[in-house]
């Protein structure tokens, strides 16, 4: 029979180790819990080492990622609502070895709810993968006493928010392959075949047409200059990515995206639907609409939309009133203060926010349709054009050598 170490904590909160002989890590903590201890840890003696390396090896990053924190809040709801209690769902899950921070992020709360923390506190302490929305939900799901009910809504407004995340990225995968792979096209011609028809023009000692002449010259520069060019636009790229980093940047660029043609309409109705699910979410969940709004105002993903929430929440003066503040901006579109009016009319803020969710989740899905369905031509056109020039310009001095020729003969 297997012999596991154990660790766990009396009453009092003391901790205690031991070993003891059992069938499996779940009749060990039978077995602690029969001595009147709360398990914390259950390690096979013969198994031990080899976790302890596997789960160093795997902390390489300080955080947990969006999908580890979707996968635990569903893991960890699930347990709840099977009756389980949140000492044990969380020991349950921390031993479950993974080799990610995640085994050290879930086994630091379970020992903080064992100390007598709560959930919320719990959370509080690890912010870089807890956000504020995580955090202020579970408070109000443990006034409420709820935390297994906060925690599936967690995960429903998560999946969604992850959807319409996934959505925008694969609108831009087909055209950055496409891009990619024609500027690859040209940037080969130009620097490996261009160069081999010049040795043959050079050989007849013909005048070439002009534009034969230019890509020439193209050519040779960048066969001259392609990687010093290549550096420039590497280091140009890395400022401009520090740049909109910074407050005045970020600003700059996300009010630059909402002027975009075809890409403006994603930026917008993303954010937009974001803005409506996520502070849907906090007020049903009992959230007082100012703190709400601060956390919505850090939650979305433009700043420009972020700056005029923050405007907003300071012009709110009865904490509850809040589509006069949000139109007063002129920044969010008139009928989505018009839907948050006849929710604050009706009392029913949180039905009106996930019918502004919906509409602007479908109107993301117009936007994105719209944008792959015009840029894929655009693309197509600009990859054309490239190398039809080349083309073009190869042939007419192929048929200026050709007249050459058969004029001197």
């Amino acid at each position: 029979m297997p012999t596991f170490i154990y660790t766990a904590r009396n009453k009092a909160g003391e901790k205690i180790e031991g070993t003891v002989e059992a069938n499996d890590r779940r009749a060990v903590m039978v077995q602690v819990e029969k001595l009147g201890l709360i398990p914390v840890s259950v390690k096979d003696v013969a198994a031990a080492p080899q976790a302890t390396a596997k789960v160093k090896f795997g902390l390489t990053r300080n955080k947990m990622s969006t999908r580890d924190v979707l996968i635990f809040t569903t893991e960890l709801s699930d347990l709840l609502a099977s009756g389980m209690t949140l000492g044990n769902a969380l020991n349950c899950l921390a031993n479950r070895k993974s080799g990610t921070i995640g085994d050290k992020i879930i086994a630091e709360l379970r020992d903080e709810i064992i100390r007598g923390a709560s959930l919320s506190e719990a959370f509080a302490r690890h912010p870089a993968t807890f956000s504020k929305l995580y955090v202020s939900m579970i408070k109000a799901g443990e006034t409420a006493g709820a935390i297994d009910e906060v925690l599936r809504r967690l995960v429903d407004h998560f999946e969604r928010v992850q959807e319409t995340k996934e959505k925008v990225v694969m609108a831009l995968v087909y055209p950055m392959i496409v891009l990619f792979m024609g500027s690859l096209t040209l940037v080969f011609s130009m620097v490996y075949v261009i160069p081999q028809f010049k040795q043959i023009f050079d050989n007849i000692g013909q005048t070439l047409p002009l534009p034969t002449r230019i890509l020439i010259g193209m050519s040779g520069w960048l066969a001259r200059y392609g990687l010093i060019a290549a550096a420039f636009i590497a280091v140009g790229i890395v400022m401009a990515n520090r740049a909109v980093k910074t407050e005045k940047g970020m600003f700059w660029w996300h009010g630059f995206l909402l002027k975009t043609p075809l890409i403006r309409g994603i930026v917008a109705s993303s954010t937009y639907a974001n803005f409506a699910r996520t502070l849907g979410t906090l007020m049903a969940n009992g959230v007082p609409v100012l703190q709400a709004l601060g956390i919505v105002e850090k939650t979305v993903d433009n700043a420009v939309i972020g700056k005029e929430i923050r405007n907003a929440r300071e012009r709110v003066t009865d904490g509850t009133t809040i589509s006069g503040p949000l139109a007063a901006g002129k920044v969010l579109p008139t009928m989505m203060t018009d839907m948050l009016a006849i929710g604050e009319q009706t009392g029913d803020m949180t039905s009106a926010l996930k019918h502004i969710a919906r509409r602007y989740e479908n109107e993301l899905d117009r936007n994105i349709k719209i944008f792959t369905t015009a840029l894929e031509p655009i693309l197509i056109i600009f990859v054309a054009i490239m190398v039809g020039f080349i083309a073009v310009s190869v042939l007419m001095a192929v048929f200026s050598m050709t007249n050459g020729l058969g004029s001197g003969g």
